[in-house]
């Protein structure tokens, strides 16, 4: 596959990562990670000055109109540097879930104010007993009048105690497992009834429970029962996003490994030299490339349209999973007792990849999904 990046692209990918170098290193990272909230505000704002917040959003709302590449490019620098800032939840999915369903009064509204990095968000869809079925929602909305009142839970809302506004998933019809009856409904952070509990994740990015108790909802974003034809197709380029991510980290975990063993000597000579090692570095090296070639396939087949994207993006989850397993355990065993202290980054890039291998279904759900779909036989 040729696979080269614009002008514009190539830009933005040597800003983001000359921020990394220059604000990024693991010591500052650590003190970002340490903040109320989870992640720097004045990073947030250089993000919104910079540009990178507009480049997912159509020109209209005052964005770049970019595509999945331009959001690939933007996630890859980030999970090399390890950033913490909630660019996926308040841009990707909060911010992708407006321009795709809410009313022009409230994206013309809502959208700048992302852009200029004064809003964030989250979405609220994940339930104690989802698992990875999305549909299994028990928070219901009912009608009030001409008002949507909220009542449930929802769990590991990523951005959730940092989050302003929350679009959550709600059940107005139907049963408890069922695709159809699922709506989509802005709420503000801060509404009486809203009780947010935040926590932090494995690795140091910050989620959060809400309990919704007879919470008025702002704004209901698409009709009733629209919120699973909604949120798909936003959930899938979330799930390209992660992927990127995770690809960065794969990438960086990579390299320091490859730096650490031309550098660590034993028994006289650098470590590199010894012949097992070097095997498990190619494996290593494999696996970080057999990501990529899927990665830049599913991008590409979602730019294009391409009527086999959903097929690639499920390879491409399964193989962020495999091979971030492989690429972390490899990296914390070459790099020995150190590989396992808070000292070194290596620990954190792997926590990161264990998260990217969860969000949104795990490698064996996804196999699964790859596996139900391409046994399905072709409509007539």
């Amino acid at each position: 596959m040729n696979f080269n990046l614009s002008e514009e692209q190539t830009m933005i990918q040597d800003s983001i990562a000359r921020f990394v170098q220059d604000n990024y290193n693991y010591d500052q990272r650590n003190a970002v990670v340490a903040l109320p909230g989870g992640f720097s505000t004045e990073h947030w704002q250089q993000f919104a000055d910079l540009g990178w917040l507009s480049i997912p959003f159509a020109e209209e709302f005052g964005g770049f109109g970019g595509g999945p590449v331009d959001t690939m490019v933007i996630m890859q620098e980030l999970g090399r540097g390890l950033v913490i800032e909630p660019f996926l939840p308040t841009v990707v999915l909060f911010g992708g879930l407006l321009q795709a369903g809410a009313s022009d009064e409230l994206k013309n509204d809502l959208i700048p104010q992302i852009i200029a990095g004064q809003l964030q968000g989250g979405f609220a869809y994940l339930e104690r007993q989802s698992r990875y079925s999305v549909a299994d929602v028990k928070t219901c909305a009912r009608q009030d009048g001409v008002d949507w009142v909220l009542n449930g839970e929802k769990t590991v809302v990523l951005n959730g105690g940092a989050a302003q506004k929350l679009i959550v998933l709600a059940r107005s019809s139907g049963e408890q497992a069922d695709e159809n009856g699922l709506s989509l409904f802005l709420v503000d952070g801060n509404a009486p009834g809203v009780e947010t509990t935040s926590y932090r994740m494995t690795d140091g990015r910050e989620a959060a429970n809400v309990v919704l108790d007879n919470v008025n909802a702002q704004a209901l974003i698409g009709g009733p029962g629209e919120g699973y034809a909604l949120m798909t197709p936003v959930i899938e380029q979330a799930m390209l996003a992660v992927a990127a991510d995770a690809f960065g980290a794969m990438e960086s975990l990579n390299a320091q490994t490859l730096e650490y063993l031309k550098t660590r000597k034993q028994f006289g000579t650098h470590i590199g030299a010894f012949q097992a090692l070097q095997h498990r570095m190619v494996d290593m090296f494999a696996a970080c490339e057999n990501t990529k070639s899927l990665l830049y396939r599913a991008v590409c087949a979602f730019d294009a349209g391409d009527a086999d994207a959903q097929r690639s993006l499920l390879a491409l989850k399964v193989m962020v999973g495999r091979a971030g397993r492989k690429i972390g355990g490899e990296g914390i065993q070459m790099h020995g007792g150190m590989g396992m202290t808070e000292e070194l980054s290596v620990g954190a890039y792997v926590k990161r990849l264990m998260i990217a291998n969860i969000l949104f279904g795990d490698a064996d759900h996804h196999q699964q999904q790859f596996a139900a779909l391409v046994n399905t036989p072709a409509a007539a």
